[in-house]
């Protein structure tokens, strides 16, 4: 499959160097200085799962010199989507289809507003990563995970060849969920309450996790998720809230969210 990575920070860079290590045709779009670094010295991962480097990279920032691919996974921040559609019309074919891998629920319906329904999957992943410099990133914690799947649940051929990529690819775990709107809408839940909460104490996870007053922040920011949930039809599990404050005790106590990070340096934070 020929596989661009649209936005090659810590989630784009990770999971299209991992598919390009498993020997993939994968191309980055990259620009400034990340581009000049990859075209240079290749794409550096330092990674609990086994540092790697992809070298050569084919990288741009211009996706008419790409043309059409069969996948795009979009790695860009969430508030860049609509943008990020428009730009990557010209690698769009007739049996293109895409992949937000955005934190929050929207990102299907704003590629689907520009690209088409046809065009567009759900998805979702999970690892703590961040830019050191670049063409250098380091994953620093959580496992791993890609998840995705037809907007209306049907099995098809074009998610198993996906799903076939990443099986040859090491340091990570791939799924197809049976219900990809209860998966990406889990996630949003997790995201939620992990994000506020950082961006508002500033502290890292295993701080405000033990707290009881945070704590119990945590788990009211996500009840308010699943009464939303419940209220647009989305069908998620009643113990929903214990699974997901069971995976928050997991995570590394240095961890923080991308959405914390963002607002501690200074760089547009609209994330969910």
């Amino acid at each position: 499959m020929r596989i661009a990575i649209f936005g090659t920070g810590g989630v784009g860079g990770y999971f299209g160097g991992r598919i390009a290590q498993a020997g993939e045709d994968v191309v980055f779009i990259a620009r400034g200085k990340h581009l000049q670094a990859l075209r240079a010295h290749g794409l550096r991962v330092d990674s609990i799962k086994g540092d790697f480097v992809v070298q050569p990279v084919q990288a741009t920032d211009d996706p008419t010199q790409v043309r059409l691919v069969d996948v795009i996974l979009v790695g860009v921040k969430a508030w860049q989507v609509p943008e990020a559609a428009e730009a990557m019309r010209p690698m769009v074919g007739p049996q293109t289809f895409v992949v937000p891998l955005q934190n929050g629920v929207e990102a299907p319906s704003h590629l689907a507003a520009v690209l088409g329904q046809e065009h567009v999957l759900g998805g979702l992943c999970g690892l703590i990563t961040f830019i050191v410099e670049p063409g250098h990133i380091c994953h620093a914690g959580a496992d791993p995970f890609i998840r995705f799947g037809e907007l209306d649940n049907r099995p098809s051929e074009r998610v198993e060849r996906l799903r076939q990529a990443f099986d040859r690819a090491v340091g990570l775990t791939v799924e197809i969920p049976p219900d990809i709107q209860v998966a990406m809408w889990q996630k949003l839940m997790f995201v939620t309450a992990w994000s506020g909460l950082g961006a508002v104490t500033r502290a890292p996870i295993g701080v405000f996790r033990i707290q009881p007053g945070t704590r119990q922040m945590l788990e009211q920011t996500m009840s308010e998720i699943y009464n939303v949930a419940q209220a647009r039809n989305i069908a998620l599990p009643k113990d929903v809230i214990g699974k997901m404050m069971e995976f928050l005790d997991s995570l590394p106590p240095e961890g923080t969210a991308s959405m914390q990070r963002d607002i501690i340096n200074g760089r547009p934070s609209k994330n969910l």
